[in-house]
């Protein structure tokens, strides 16, 4: 199924459970998902999205100062087999387990824009939501799947483990810009990833798992 195809059918699954007031079926929801994650949808989605975002940064200059920030789930390692395992559920031990094991796929057309930006002249830094604890397995896992020679990868510290991702984001966001950095590009699967200032040209991918604010 196409792109194009999959989001006239999701719109109109919506409008037909608006106008007759019922509820999309769970299941008919989590067929969709998985076919638009394993048809080559969603894959397609991102190398478009990536392909217009070279558009507009190609026309930066980028100095020894510019850095570019990758949230890291669903935006730079997938979390879509685990997921599914699940059944589109969540269970946190085994979530917790998937990721301390450091095995998480790179999501390919964000390897490719990791590359292209490092060719540019980029400095590249991994800002995620996940905790202290996870560090070691995140770093792991990222130089295992490909994205070597990256200048940071940022986890919450214990002190900001119970803020929001849009607060505890945008608020080291602050830190790196105050700190003489400047943020030209901001890549992220949640909009909490790209919100709260200090962006610079945002790319926002898209996640149709799951949600965070």
């Amino acid at each position: 199924m196409k792109f194009k195809e999959l989001f006239f059918l999701l719109t109109f699954i919506f409008i037909y459970g608006c106008c007759e007031n019922r509820i999309l079926n769970l299941r008919i929801a989590k067929d969709i998902v998985q076919n638009y994650y394993e048809s080559g949808a969603y894959e397609r989605e991102l190398k478009q999205i990536y392909q217009e975002a070279k558009v507009k940064i190609d026309k930066i200059k980028v100095k020894s100062n510019s850095i570019a920030i990758f949230d890291v789930d669903d935006t730079a390692l997938s979390n879509y087999e685990i997921a599914k395992k699940l059944d589109f559920g969540y269970d946190y031990d085994i979530v917790q387990d998937w990721v301390m094991k450091a095995k998480l796929p790179a999501i390919n057309p964000t390897l490719e824009f990791f590359n292209y930006l490092k060719s540019k002249g980029f400095r590249l830094f991994f800002l995620t939501g996940r905790q202290i604890d996870e560090y070691d397995a995140t770093f792991q896992n990222l130089i295992n799947q490909g994205y070597s020679n990256f200048d940071s990868l940022i986890v919450r510290s214990t002190y900001e483990r119970n803020i929001s991702a849009l607060e505890y984001k945008s608020s080291i966001r602050k830190k790196l810009s105050e700190s003489g950095f400047e943020i030209k590009v901001c890549i992220g699967d949640q909009w909490s990833d790209l919100e709260g200032g200090y962006t610079g040209i945002k790319i926002k991918l898209p996640n149709y798992l799951y949600e965070i604010k």
